[in-house]
C-alpha cells in the first residue's frame, strides 16, 4: 500500500540551494534561491512555481560531434508560459509590486510579452506590450491576449518598441519589465545555478540563442555566483549564437533592419550588448552567426531525433555547436539552452516540416494501409 504524506508548511519552505526536489513540491524560483536573490522578507512573491526545468541528454547531437562529447539541453520550454521569459518576470513583477507598481509595460518579439501579461495579471496589475507589426508568433500572441494584456502594434522593429517603452516608463506610471530591469536578470541568472544542482558542476561550454543578450548576461551571472559560493569548481566558456540576418554582436555594429524567421532573437541593437561582451570575453567564449537553413535544420533534428519541440530560435544554440563543433575540446560536457517552447510558433512548424499531411484517404482499411506502405 502507498502512504501518502499530508503536505505541511515546511515541505514549501525554502530549500537549500543545490537540494534536489520532486516537481511537485518545487516553490518557484525566488524560494529555491532565495539566498542568492535580492528579496526580503517583504517582497510579495508572484509565482506560477517557474524554473525546474529539465537537462535533457540529446546522444543524437553528441554522436555528430563525437570525440567522447556529451551534450545535454537545458529545456526552458517547459516554464508556466513556455519560455526562459518566466524566469525573470517572477522576480521583475514581485519587485514591481513590492514597490506599489499598478501597471507594467515591455516591448517584445513575443516571449517577454506572454510572460509579462501572465505574472502581472496574477499580481494584480495592467500589463501593457508593444509588438513589431507582423513579427510576433501566433502562439505567443495567442498567449499575451488570452493573459489579459493590452497589445499594441507599432509600425516598426523591436529596438524602434523597447526605446518606446523605455520612454513611457521614464514619463507615465508604468514600469519597465523588460531586460534593462536588472530584476529580470536577476531571475533569468537562476539557469545557471539549475544546471550546476544537476550536473554537480558547471560544463565546459554553455551555448545559448542570443537576442537582446540579457540571457548570456544572466547565464553568466549565476555561474559566477555560484563559483563564489564554492557551488561549482569552474566557469564555462559562454557561446553565444545569433542569426545570420541580426548578427550585430557578430558583426560588431547594429543592424538597422534585422531578418530572420527566428523572430524571438530577431533583434538588431541588443540593450545588454556590453554586458554580453563582457561575458563572452571573461569566459574566454566568443559569438557566431547561424543561417536561417541551418537554424531550422537544427530544429527539425531536435524534434525528429531526440523528441524536443522548441521554436526555432531556440534551436540556434544546437545549430551553432554543430557549426562550430570542430572547436569543442574532447570529452567535453557541453549544455544548450532551448529558450522556448516549440507550441510557440507553429506556423514555423508546419511550413518547414518534413512530414506532410496525406489527405484525402478513403476512410477505409486497406487505402489507410496502402498509405502506410503496407
Amino acid at each position: 500500500m502507498t502512504t501518502i504524506l499530508p503536505v505541511t508548511n515546511s515541505a514549501l519552505s525554502s530549500p537549500a540551494p543545490g537540494t534536489p526536489l520532486r516537481r511537485q513540491g518545487w516553490p518557484g524560483l525566488i524560494e529555491a534561491y532565495r539566498p542568492f536573490l535580492p528579496v526580503t522578507e517583504i517582497t510579495p512573491v508572484v509565482t506560477l512555481q517557474e524554473g525546474n526545468t529539465p537537462l535533457i541528454p540529446v546522444p543524437a547531437i553528441s554522436a555528430i560531434i563525437g570525440r567522447d562529447v556529451r551534450v545535454l539541453v537545458k529545456y526552458d520550454g517547459l516554464n508556466p508560459t513556455g519560455s526562459f521569459k518566466d524566469r525573470g518576470m517572477t522576480m521583475a513583477i514581485s519587485k514591481a509590486k513590492e514597490e506599489g507598481a499598478k501597471a507594467v509595460i515591455c516591448a517584445s518579439t513575443g516571449n517577454t510579452s506572454a510572460a509579462a501579461a501572465a505574472y502581472a495579471r496574477r499580481g494584480g496589475m495592467r500589463a501593457f506590450v508593444l509588438i513589431p507589426e507582423g513579427y510576433v508568433a501566433l502562439g505567443k500572441l495567442a498567449q499575451a491576449l488570452l493573459y489579459g494584456a493590452e497589445v499594441i502594434s507599432i509600425k516598426g522593429n523591436f529596438d524602434r518598441a523597447l526605446e518606446i517603452v523605455r520612454e513611457m516608463a521614464v514619463n507615465y506610471p508604468v514600469t519597465l519589465v523588460n531586460s534593462v530591469n536588472p530584476y529580470r536578470l536577476e531571475g533569468q541568472k537562476t539557469g545557471a545555478f539549475e544546471v550546476v544542482d544537476v550536473l554537480g558542476d558547471a560544463p565546459d561550454w554553455l551555448c545559448i540563442p542570443v537576442g537582446n543578450a540579457g540571457n548570456i548576461t544572466a547565464y553568466w551571472m549565476g555561474f559566477c555566483q555560484y563559483h563564489q559560493a564554492k557551488k561549482c569548481t569552474r566557469l564555462p566558456q559562454m557561446m553565444g549564437f545569433q542569426a545570420a540576418g541580426a548578427a550585430p554582436l557578430v558583426t560588431g555594429e547594429p543592424v538597422s533592419h534585422p531578418e530572420t524567421l527566428a523572430t524571438a532573437i530577431r533583434i538588431g541593437n541588443p540593450a545588454s550588448w556590453k554586458q554580453a561582451i563582457a561575458a563572452s570575453e571573461a569566459s574566454r567564449g566568443g559569438f557566431a552567426a547561424v543561417t536561417d537553413a541551418e537554424i531550422l535544420e537544427a530544429y527539425r533534428l531536435l524534434a525528429s531525433q531526440e523528441g524536443i519541440f522548441c521554436e526555432p530560435a531556440s534551436a540556434a544554440s544546437v545549430a551553432g555547436l554543430l557549426k562550430v563543433k570542430d572547436k569543442v575540446p574532447a570529452g567535453a560536457t557541453v549544455v544548450c539552452v532551448l529558450t522556448g517552447n516549440g507550441l510557440k510558433d507553429p506556423d514555423t512548424a508546419i511550413t518547414h516540416s518534413n512530414n506532410q499531411f496525406k489527405k484525402g484517404v478513403e476512410p477505409v482499411l486497406e487505402a489507410v494501409a496502402s498509405v502506410m506502405g503496407f
